[in-house]
């Protein structure tokens, strides 16, 4: 789990153009969205295709996308529980 949530890290920061972060500044369990790393809804969408993308896995109900996306810690359960 170690592994994926350090990958989620560097791939949060390619895809969201983060350059000047380093994936050691991102709180595995600190809210992505608001308060913690501060994504907003466009951020949201580049996450939806990074899962899709990198791991295959398509977020069939828009409502679960908000506790799925809450940390980098909720997404990498979400993902070694859907991977095939």
């Amino acid at each position: 789990m170690e592994e994926l949530i350090q990958k989620l890290k560097e791939q949060i920061i390619e895809a969201l153009n983060l350059e000047d972060m380093e994936p050691d500044e991102i709180d595995s369990k600190e809210p992505l969205f608001g308060d913690g790393l501060g994504l907003d809804s466009i951020d949201a969408l580049e996450l939806i295709v990074l899962l899709e993308k990198h791991y295959g896995i398509k977020i069939e109900n828009p409502k679960d996308g908000q506790k799925i996306f809450f940390s980098v810690k909720t997404l990498a359960e979400f993902i070694t529980e859907h991977q095939n």
